[in-house]
């Protein structure tokens, strides 16, 4: 490998079409058909916030972030600071990535992706925990190259351009993300997804980074109506062949190989996100179902925030429930519990009692 900053060239490059029409119909297929379920949905927030988070912590683990759903959902509910210090700072980074998601989706409704956007996406990633040293919301302002842990620059696999050829790169991406000029949108965020993290323009967080920009664009491109499609469960089943790919692009400007495995990508999850999906509304059915012999008005609301919150105590889940009579809210509490919809994750636990949806959880963890 060149042991000096690698020559990134500028977007567009030269995409042979011919190669990739099949993977490409395939992809927009699945995309097609992942949307026309979002579309239909009664209520977006009944996927959206335990998706987000389960792409947060899909996203930080490929950075080797410890800490699972259950734990995420877990430190949430009880607010408490039981964990170690290293598990806070893994879950703190998930919360992180969820808060930057969010951000990215009210931003475009005023903003481009754009430096602008970008920067402050990165600034709400390393607002708190291992990166918060790491010149948050800021592009690198030295050189930084990626190998093994320890290693020096001679044994880099990658090093990245220099930092003041960051701006002229970020500008050209920027533009490229923005024009029509690629045939193609899913082969236009492909393109752009490897020159994000080839520029590898932050200090910390380029990976996070790049991860978030791709929901984010087939969102603003109107490919989805709701950003519930994620690409980080798929790079981290694939860890290998994404790194691998990502270098055939420079070493050997291989943009067929890669395009086609970040189609494959967006196939495979989309229709994983559907599957997932059409089981959270069949769950929310049959359960809808099931509490109408409650005779509560308010049990529909219970149901609603247990599907947003399937981890909870009751001080954690009473401002989402919608019910402001405390008794009436323990009672329904106690129904679901008996109805066998809710599980106590520690019966023996006399006060902050943990409640888990545990359905939930089997088909969020699939």
């Amino acid at each position: 490998m060149p042991k000096k900053p690698f020559i990134l060239p500028k977007l567009p490059p030269k995409i042979d079409y011919n190669q990739l029409i099949g993977k490409i119909t395939e992809a927009h297929r699945a995309i097609a058909s992942l949307d026309s379920l979002l579309g239909a949905l009664p209520n977006p927030a009944l996927l959206g916030r335990t998706m987000q988070t389960k792409e947060a912590v899909e996203s930080s683990k490929i950075e080797g972030t410890q800490a699972t759903l259950e734990e995420v959902l877990q430190y949430e509910a009880l607010k408490d600071k039981k964990n170690d210090l290293e598990k806070q700072k893994d879950i703190h980074e998930v919360i992180n990535y969820r808060a930057a998601l969010d951000l990215g989706i009210k931003s475009l409704e005023v903003l481009p992706i754009s430096e602008n956007l970008v920067k402050k996406l990165h600034a709400t990633l390393l607002k708190s925990g291992r990166g918060a040293n790491k010149a948050p919301g800021e592009f690198r302002k030295v050189q930084v190259y990626i190998g093994r842990a320890g290693a020096d620059i001679t044994k880099a696999s990658y090093i990245p351009p220099t930092a003041n050829e960051i701006v002229p790169l970020f500008s050209n991406l920027e533009k490229y993300l923005n024009s029509d000029e690629e045939k193609d949108k899913l082969v236009q965020i492909a393109v752009a997804h490897y020159q994000f993290e080839a520029i590898h323009p932050f200090l910390d967080g380029n990976g996070r980074v790049g991860r978030l920009i791709i929901s984010l664009f087939l969102y603003e491109k109107k490919l989805l109506s709701h950003p519930f499609l994620y690409l980080s469960e798929f790079f981290e089943e694939h860890r290998q062949d994404y790194y691998e790919l990502l270098r055939g692009v420079s070493e050997k400007r291989d943009w067929t190989s890669w395009i086609k495995f970040f189609l494959s990508a967006l196939s495979t999850q989309a229709h994983k996100a559907e599957g997932a999906g059409k089981e959270i509304l069949r769950l929310h059915a049959t359960y809808k179902e099931k509490i109408a012999e409650f005779n509560s008005m308010y049990a529909i609301h219970l149901l609603d925030a247990i599907f947003v919150r399937p981890i909870f105590t009751t001080a954690s889940l009473r401002q989402y429930a919608k019910i402001r009579n405390t008794q009436t809210f323990f009672n329904l509490i106690a129904k679901f519990v008996e109805a066998g919809i809710l599980q106590e994750a520690a019966p023996e636990k006399k006060r902050n009692k943990i409640y888990v949806f545990t359905e939930l959880m089997n088909v969020l963890n699939n």
